[in-house]
Parts: structure tokens; C-alpha cells; sequence
């Protein structure tokens, strides 16, 4: 039995959202040093302010400055801060409820060790060198013995407020293809596909699943397929991607390769666009390291007959 592959990846991409009149406000405040809360019709006060009343659903707009101390309402000790997180040393993640607010706000302490920190010790905001109207504007909270720090009464308007936000998304994980998907990947090194058949309704799955998902049964009987197969249905892309050195427009194509029992996705090259169409019998074109199939040109056979494939759309 083979070594069953794994591999890091690493999914990341930057979100960008706008910003309501509250959260707009609300960051603005940071970036000028000012913590603002909204005002609810009950009189409370939330930190992070909300566009919505979470218990009325009402709409609400009045924003009100807290203070830059508060008290711990409970917290968690980081042994091992991650890529990113605002402390590269342990720290501790608090709640920490801001003077003049109802509700906690989530953020980093930056204390000696987990002995440093209680519920209800008092802490007071570290402020970013350079802050950009960000949550990151708050560098961390750290202990504070005195008293209530001063309000400046801001009523929430600023100039040149902050209107959107762009926050990096990443997701660190390894992956294993399992069994099956491992032969699968072996096979396209030496330019060979490979699927397994159930054993019930004969279908052959490329790339392999190690069962199959109609009948639920495992699949082990290896079978090899193409390397020729037929476009069974396309799409035209108009939108080049990032890091993706290829000219738009360009295909990609579900194609069913002789011998599988359902289509496998890849782009279709040596053909202009406009001229792909359902049944053009292709062929793989490899990488300059025969690894895996770089694209799909034509044969120059006739194109399949629609009753050869229609399945498998």
C-alpha cells in the first residue's frame, strides 16, 4: 500500500466590506483615540456599537463615548500567540467592559503571565503608533490601578471618516486526498488516469472517492480511462484571476474521459474560444513536469455523437 499523500495549503484572499453610519463612526473614534458606544432605547450602552437593537431589533443611531479603562469580566490565557494576533509574546484574551458601558469588547491583555490576570482587574487601552480606523487601532489592553480615564464628550462626527474596511482572510490547513485519490495523483505522474469502478452500479468514478456516492459502497477495482474524452458542457472566463498567468477569455470545460462514468473539469487550449463546443473530442496536454494535464486540445477526431455522453452532463 502506498503512502497516502498530504500537504499544507493555504487559502487567502482580502475581504472588503463598507461601513454603516455606526461601525463607520465607531472606527473613525479609534483612529482619533475615541472609544464610541451606541445608546439603546433602554438606556444601555454597547461596545462594539450595533446598527440594531439585539433585543427590540430596533435601529439605533445614538452614539455615546465610554472611557479608554474598563474592568476584565473573564479571560483566557494564549500560551502560543498565531500569525497575526496582536501580540507576538502570550497574552491573555479578555472581555473587558469599558467605564460607561453594558457589554464586554474582545481584545488582547499584555500581562506577565496568567498569575497577572483576574476577573475584575482593571486595565486600560494601549494605543497603535499608527492607526488607519481599525479594530487593530487598539494595540492591546494592559493593567491600569487608577481610576476612570477622562471623556472628551465626542459626538461621534468626524472628519474624513473611515467609509470601508479591507481585512485579510487566511486559512492554514493540511490536506490528505486519502487512499484513493493518492493512486489517483500517482497515476498522473506517470501521464495515466486512473479511477475505481463500484462494485454494484459499475460506474467509474475519475478522480476516485474510495466509494460511491449513490450506492455507498467502497470502491477498490482500479480501472484506467482517456486519455481522450469529449466536452460534455463549458463555460467562457472573463475574468482574469490573480496569479494566474492566463489571457482571458479563456474555457473551462467538464470533460468526460472515454471509459469514466462522469466528467472531470479542465481547460481547454489549441482552439479558440468561441469555437469549443459540447462534443469536441480532446486530448491532454502535460505540464513541463508531466505531473498532471496543463490543459485540453482537440484531436482533430469527430466530434461525439450528444447519445454518447448525454448522461453526463
Amino acid at each position: 500500500m502506498p503512502e497516502v499523500l498530504k500537504a499544507p495549503l493555504v487559502v487567502e484572499f482580502p475581504f472588503t466590506r463598507s461601513l454603516g453610519p455606526v461601525q463607520s463612526a465607531f472606527l473613525t473614534g479609534l483612529r482619533e483615540r475615541v472609544v464610541l458606544g451606541v445608546r439603546t432605547g433602554d438606556g444601555r450602552t454597547l461596545v462594539p456599537p450595533v446598527e440594531y437593537d439585539p433585543v427590540t431589533a430596533e435601529e439605533i443611531r445614538d452614539l455615546v463615548e465610554v472611557a479608554s479603562t474598563g474592568t476584565v469580566t473573564t479571560w483566557a490565557w494564549n500560551h502560543a500567540p498565531r500569525r497575526d494576533q496582536p501580540l507576538d509574546t502570550p497574552f491573555a484574551w479578555v472581555l473587558v467592559r469599558l467605564d460607561g458601558a453594558d457589554t464586554a469588547l474582545l481584545h488582547a491583555l499584555d500581562a506577565p503571565g496568567p498569575d497577572a490576570v483576574h476577573t475584575g482587574m482593571r486595565v486600560r487601552i494601549r494605543w497603535a503608533e499608527e492607526r488607519t480606523g481599525a479594530i487593530t487601532d487598539i494595540a492591546c489592553f494592559e493593567p491600569f490601578a487608577g481610576g476612570q480615564a477622562e471623556r472628551t464628550g465626542h459626538t461621534g462626527e468626524f472628519e474624513d471618516p473611515v467609509t470601508g474596511i479591507v481585512a485579510p482572510a487566511r486559512l492554514d490547513y493540511t490536506y490528505s486526498p486519502g487512499r484513493a485519490q493518492t493512486a489517483y495523483i500517482n497515476a498522473l505522474a506517470d501521464q495515466r488516469n486512473v479511477g475505481e469502478r463500484c462494485p454494484s452500479c459499475r460506474k467509474v468514478y475519475v478522480p476516485p472517492r474510495g466509494a460511491c456516492p449513490t450506492c455507498g459502497l467502497a470502491t477498490s477495482e482500479q480501472v484506467e480511462v482517456g486519455p481522450h474524452g469529449t466536452v460534455t458542457t463549458f463555460c467562457i472566463v472573463n475574468i482574469k484571476a490573480k496569479n494566474l498567468d492566463i489571457e482571458v477569455p479563456y474555457v473551462y470545460a467538464h470533460i468526460a474521459l472515454d471509459g469514466a462514468g462522469l466528467a472531470l473539469h479542465g481547460r481547454i487550449g489549441g482552439i479558440p474560444y468561441d469555437q469549443v463546443r459540447m462534443g469536441l473530442r480532446v486530448e491532454p496536454v502535460w505540464t513541463e513536469d508531466a505531473r498532471y494535464p496543463d490543459h485540453y486540445r482537440p484531436t482533430g477526431e469527430p466530434d461525439a455523437d450528444y447519445d454518447t455522453y448525454r448522461e453526463l452532463l
